[in-house]
């Protein structure tokens, strides 16, 4: 008797594919990341909000800079800067180099996170490093970062 065929989930769980491995990654990190900066207070981001503070200049960037910078469509960025705004993170100044233009500008509480985030980020990266072997996790960097680049020549990046 022939045994049934394998599910989509199966063959997955046993290889799964670079999208798959991807999103594991993201997850991981954005886990590592956000788990530590709530110990630290902050406590009231979500992934999403990195798409800002991930890209944002210490001087302030212009909303439609972010948008560009993260591959989120403006309105979503707007969304998220409201809710940052909210929470003390970021404010909106005029542009000094076109008054009809707003700023987005970290607070200190913004400057503060975006200075713990990078850390935790050097610390997780240096964790991977004595986990996997300096020289391993060097390759896989920069094998990551050409699979990336490479993503992007082919159209699959947007």
């Amino acid at each position: 008797m022939a045994s049934p065929p394998r599910t989509r989930a199966e063959a997955k769980a046993d290889r799964p594919d670079l999208g798959v491995l991807a999103g594991r990654l993201l997850f991981a990190v954005q886990g590592a990341l956000f788990g530590r900066l709530a110990g630290e207070g902050f406590d009231d981001l979500r992934p999403q909000h990195g798409a800002v503070l991930a890209w944002i200049d210490a001087g302030g960037s212009r909303a439609t800079e972010l948008a560009q910078r993260s591959g989120q469509h403006k309105q979503v960025i707007g969304k998220l800067v409201d809710e940052l705004e909210e929470r003390g993170y970021v404010e909106r100044r005029p542009d000094p180099d076109d008054r009809r233009a707003k700023l987005v500008v970290p607070t200190d509480r913004g400057l503060r996170q975006m200075a713990r985030s990078d850390a935790i980020v050097a610390d997780v990266e240096r964790e991977l490093a004595a986990a996997l072997g300096a020289r391993r996790y060097a390759d896989f960097d920069a094998g990551l970062r050409d699979v990336v680049e490479a993503v992007g020549r082919v159209g699959g990046a947007r």
